[in-house]
Parts: C-alpha cells; structure tokens; sequence
C-alpha cells in the first residue's frame, strides 16, 4: 500500500506541535504534499541557521523580526514583510537579530522533516 504524503486540509496552529530544530529555534509543519510545503520558524534572538543546502527551491517570508540572511556569498539584512528566494543547492543560512517568525516555503516537499 503506498502511503500519500499530504497534511490535512487545515492546520490549526494551536492543534500543531513545536519541534526544535536548533538551539533557540522550533518549527511547526504546516500545510504540504509531495510538491510543496510550508513550515513556520520561530527564531530566539542570537539563534543562527547553519549554513547548509539542500535540493529543495525554497522561498521564505519575514513575518517579524530581524534576520542576517546569508545565500551564496552574499548577505542581507531583512525584516518583517521582506523575503527571499534560494535556488536549489545554494548554500544559504541566517542569524536571528530580533526574535521573530519565518514561514519557509519548500518544492518539492522536505521529506526529512516528516517523522
């Protein structure tokens, strides 16, 4: 039997859990299928996101807060109602300057972050 990978229909925040996903940093996985997924990140200030990669296209919005975001060999710093674009492979991390909240968008879905 072939499981399908989708969330339910709705998601309602207060219903989703927290999962740390570094220190100072947790993430709630929201709505998602084998194409796409969102995931809201929760930032402490000083938090940092590792430079890393992976094959996903991802798109990210700064829903509040303050971030050092660094992708390819270049950085930036955004704030709430900016975003950014990482094409597949790019290296690309940040730091949280200001507490706040990313909704990261991923294609195709990240599949390591199911349990």
């Amino acid at each position: 039997m072939i499981m399908e990978k989708k969330s339910n229909t709705y998601q309602i925040a207060s219903e989703i859990e927290w999962e740390q996903a570094g220190e100072g940093v947790v993430r709630q996985i929201m709505g998602y299928d084998e194409n796409l997924m969102m995931v809201k990140v929760k930032c402490n200030q000083g938090s940092v996101g590792t430079l890393h990669q992976h094959p996903h296209t991802q798109t990210t919005y700064v829903a509040s807060g303050c971030f050092e975001v660094t992708i390819g060999e270049e950085k930036k710093i955004l704030k709430a109602g900016d975003g950014y674009y990482v094409a597949p492979n790019l290296p690309h991390g940040c730091v949280c300057l200001e507490a706040g909240v990313l909704i990261d968008t991923f294609t195709p879905m990240r599949e390591d972050f199911l349990k």
